[in-house]
């Protein structure tokens, strides 16, 4: 068995059967479609064709935005004055495209303008008193903030006190006073009433990018895509219907800058989709302002030089390069960290020195989805004075509130829910793991830990086809609130498993059933390969897509989550020991006292180590652990069978290492028997401990075989042995050879490795599991 990494929810439909086909029927498409668009609260015809076919009316004047005519009024009076506009904007993607639309908005209209992108490290998030007093000093005579501002009450005062307006766009939460801004663009500002309060901060711009230019600016909208998408905003509504139009301008925008970094991400123009944008330009974007200056990334979507924009797209694409470098790293050793704990947190607390504070959200995601718990990952200061950083959550823990009780012990904090930044005295973080440890208590004693993903419906293979997946793609652009459908596929056989990719980090594998079969790929799902066994039987939750290649089109599943159903058997059998038993803890069973001696040191900590001699210990084992080795080969298949039977083992490792080869050896035959006797009855004072391979070479019998000869000669009284020498015992009473224990034993042996040692891995795989199940 193999348990899944996030605990899987199936979307509750309580849709009747008859409601599925009604609207399949009105919209003839099929069942499944129409499942997926009930799940959606899209219940009619008339709702259903509006949610995939959004058109101008879903796009709202700009002028219901609270205060757009005042702010339209005094930016138009700004350029007609001749005013230098700084745009004030922000270090992610969502914020250097907010800067990128405002900026040619304003150049557009003839305006004197510049823009300032606040460096994550020196400068901080928004407004800032000493940036803003310094571009003052070098001529603003009106600043514009673009994904920021609300919040900036400090800054916006000072500039008020200098006598230069500030008019702030945005759309972060609304603080409880808002600062003292010329105008304040928000679509959820108090004051206003504007019919969709999701935008973007790029959004946000686009609006009053639309009233500055008395048009609908459709050139603008490969920029609002990009800075939508990458801000993980809701994709409904007015979003959507941005998004929608975005992507067919980006598809084949002329923005030269756009195109260099297209290029330079390995992606062709014209398949661009939100996917893309969200796993390939917004990581880019984004990767400059998490590792130094913004600035880069607006002048590459802005320029008209091919020159400059193949340049920046070089070095953009370089940082992000960059930037997954440093996640790696981290990555590698926060989980290191993880590993050397001696007890285990209910929510980790990740620090060390110098950890790269841009990419820490990225990596405390990652601890979050590999471990199912809340993780702080937090960079500690040269000085060791404080600790800097981001944590990621669980939907099942408030991170947010479980350290605003215990605010007090921060220097900064803010965020929600899922995800905040933090920055602490060094001395208070074992304080804050007792308090996080304590709220995980009492908040989740009854919640399950680990990411939930949520599932939109059962497929089966055979539904499966490039028809359905293009049925599927007409609900896109998916993202927040409108995600991409996740499938359960149940039951089916994984075959032609195995790891691809740099470091083997990715599976690849078919899904079968039946004659039908399914292309699967699981990034970072590589060391899954080495827990899942030949025809394993599987249940898999992905997302659907097309594999396009040469012309060719085939239905492949995208794997978020796998789970291997029943027992796992590995066959781990050969010539030698693998090294590869000992990754992780486990109960080792040893049948050999002198394998088990040899072996020790490889044995992992907390692991369970069971000597058995005979059926009386078999029986005696009991074990935890969800993992059994059997590490050498019994000399009784009866042994093995009694563990099984008091076990409720997950994972059985074959190893079954034999060391005498009985079976290939085989019995001496009686000629064999006869000539050993004539050999002893003729020899005296025989020197076995030295020389006896010379023996085995003169009466051409292996050298296995013949110590076991003897030992049956010994066990009936035909020799005697005393410090390796043996002599014949004259006039020994007469005795049968096979009723020996030696013999017997080498009987049973015999069987034991024909079965457990040489048998083909099928007969060997069902064996063990009527054993376990108590089945004859």
């Amino acid at each position: 068995m193999l348990k899944s990494r996030m605990n899987w929810k199936l979307i509750n439909q309580v849709v009747e059967h008859n409601k599925i086909t009604e609207l399949s029927e009105s919209l003839s498409s099929s069942p499944l479609f129409a499942g997926l668009l009930l799940n959606r609260g899209l219940d009619t015809k008339e709702k259903a064709e509006a949610f995939l076919t959004p058109d101008e009316s879903w796009i709202h004047d700009p002028f219901l935005l609270f205060d757009m005519d005042k702010v339209v009024e005094r930016i138009t009076t700004a350029i007609e004055a001749g005013e230098k506009i700084v745009v004030y904007g922000d270090y992610d993607a969502d914020g250097v495209t907010s800067t990128s639309v405002l900026k040619e908005t304003l150049e557009m209209l003839g305006a004197e303008v510049d823009f300032y992108i606040p460096n994550r490290f020196t400068d901080g998030y928004g407004p800032n008193v000493r940036v803003f007093e310094e571009l003052i000093e070098e001529g603003a005579g009106l600043i514009l903030t673009c994904d920021n501002g609300v919040s900036g009450h400090e800054a916006i005062q000072k500039a008020n006190e200098l006598g230069i307006d500030v008019i702030v766009t945005d759309h972060h939460e609304l603080p409880e006073t808002l600062p003292e801004a010329y105008g304040i663009i928000h679509p959820r500002h108090p004051a206003g009433a504007y019919p969709f309060g999701d935008l973007a901060g790029v959004g946000v711009a686009f609006k009053l990018a639309t009233a500055l230019l008395g048009e609908f600016p459709v050139e603008l909208l490969d920029l609002v895509a990009i800075g939508t998408i990458a801000d993980l905003v809701s994709l409904t509504g007015e979003n959507r219907a941005l998004v929608k139009q975005g992507l067919a301008v980006l598809k084949s925008s002329e923005r030269i800058g756009l195109s260099a970094l297209i290029k330079a991400a390995g992606v062709t123009q014209e398949a661009v989709t939100e996917e893309t944008v969200g796993f390939a330009l917004a990581p880019r974007l984004n990767a400059v302002g998490r590792l130094g200056e913004a600035k880069p990334a607006v002048e590459l979507l802005t320029t008209f030089d091919e020159e400059e924009a193949d340049s920046l797209a070089t070095f953009i694409n370089k940082k992000n390069e960059e930037r997954q470098a440093y996640v790696a790293e981290i990555t590698e050793e926060a989980f290191q960290m993880i590993a050397d704990l001696t007890e285990e947190p209910s929510v980790y607390i990740l620090a060390r020195q110098n950890w790269h504070e841009g990419v820490l959200g990225i990596v405390a995601s990652k601890v979050v989805e590999k471990t199912g718990k809340p993780a702080l990952v937090l960079n500690i200061d040269e000085t060791e004075s404080y600790v800097k950083g981001s944590g990621r959550s669980i939907s099942s823990y408030h991170l947010y509130e479980s350290i605003n009780e215990v605010r007090g012990l921060t220097t900064s904090f803010g965020g929600h829910h899922m995800a905040v930044g933090i920055t602490l005295p060094m001395e208070n973080i074992e304080l804050l793991q007792e308090q996080l440890n304590l709220f995980w208590e009492r908040q989740n004693n009854t919640s399950v830990a680990g990411i939930e993903l949520s599932i939109d419906e059962k497929i089966t293979l055979s539904e499966i086809t490039i028809a359905t997946i293009d049925e599927i793609d007409r609900l896109a652009p998916f993202g927040t609130g409108n995600p991409k459908p996740s499938f359960l596929i149940e039951h089916v056989s994984g075959q032609d498993i195995r790891k691809i990719g740099g470091n083997n980090a990715h599976l690849k594998m078919k899904a079968v059933d039946k004659e039908t079969s399914l292309d699967v790929i699981g990034f970072q799902f590589g060391p899954v390969a080495d827990e899942m066994n030949k025809d394993a039987e599987v249940s898999l939750v992905g997302k659907l897509s097309v594999n396009e290649w040469n012309g060719n089109k085939k239905p492949q599943l995208m794997l978020e989550d796998i789970a291997v159903e029943g027992l796992q058997i590995f066959d781990m059998r050969g010539t030698h020991i693998s090294p590869t038993i000992w990754q992780e803890d486990a109960c080792f069973v040893f049948f050999n006292k002198k394998i088990q001696e040899k072996q020790q040191t490889n044995i992992p900590a907390g692991s369970q180590v069971e000597f058995i001699e005979n059926l009386a210990e078999a029986s005696a084992v009991t074990t935890t652990k969800e993992k059994i080795v059997f590490v050498d080969c019994p000399n009784q298949t009866e042994l093995v069978t009694e563990i099984l039977r008091n076990t409720q083992a997950e994972k059985i490792i074959a190893c079954f290492y034999s060391g005498d080869d009985s079976y290939l050896n085989g019995m001496p035959s009686r000629q064999q028997f006869g000539q050993l006797f004539k050999f002893a009855a003729s020899h005296r004072d025989v020197d076995i401990r030295h020389k006896l391979k010379v023996l085995s070479d003169y009466l051409k019998i292996k050298e296995n075989n013949l110590i076991f000869m003897i030992n049956v000669f010994f066990e009936v009284g035909f020799v005697t042995i005393e410090n390796g020498i043996m002599n014949f015992v004259e006039n020994a009473p007469k005795s049968e050879l096979s009723e020996a224990v030696v013999y017997k034993n080498r009987l049973e042996k015999i069987e034991a490795e024909k079965l457990l040692v040489y048998s083909h891995f099928a007969e060997l795989e069902t064996w063990l599991k009527a054993q376990l199940t108590n089945e004859d």
